[in-house]
């Protein structure tokens, strides 16, 4: 637990929430700040920053829940996020997966999706880059 995280205080108690899921490991609550009805937020209770943080024992239980949740929802359109840094838009420097329902054009997740071209020679590089460090 890291004393100054919002998310740490949550999972102590020291800060109320609206839980929605609990476990040994993971801890699930709805957004204070939503960007539609329904969003929530599942975090390991293990602190960390990024998700490369974080022992994968405590990641486990992350997408799964958030799958439960969607259905407990009944959303028929979400997003499920994870950011990590502030570039990658990170508010709170403690992992958390978003589950924010998509009711309409208007509310929830709005995203845009510069695609790029690039080489397949330039590619392959990546992929075995990847795979020997792995």
């Amino acid at each position: 637990m890291a004393a100054n995280c919002i998310f740490c205080k949550i999972i102590k108690g020291d800060i109320p929430s609206m839980k929605v899921f609990e476990s040994d490991k993971t801890l699930a609550f709805l957004d204070i700040n939503p960007l539609s009805y329904g969003h929530t937020l599942i975090i390991p209770k293990h602190h960390g920053a990024k998700l490369t943080d974080i022992p994968e024992e405590h990641l486990t239980e992350l997408l799964p829940i958030a799958s439960r949740i969607a259905k407990a929802s009944g959303a028929a359109n979400y997003n499920i996020l994870q950011n990590n840094g502030r570039l990658a838009h990170q508010e709170v420097d403690h992992v958390h997966l978003h589950m924010i329902p998509k009711p309409n054009e208007q509310e929830g997740l709005g995203i845009q999706w510069p695609q790029q071209q690039v080489e397949k020679e330039r590619l392959q590089k990546l992929v075995e880059e990847i795979k020997s460090k792995m």
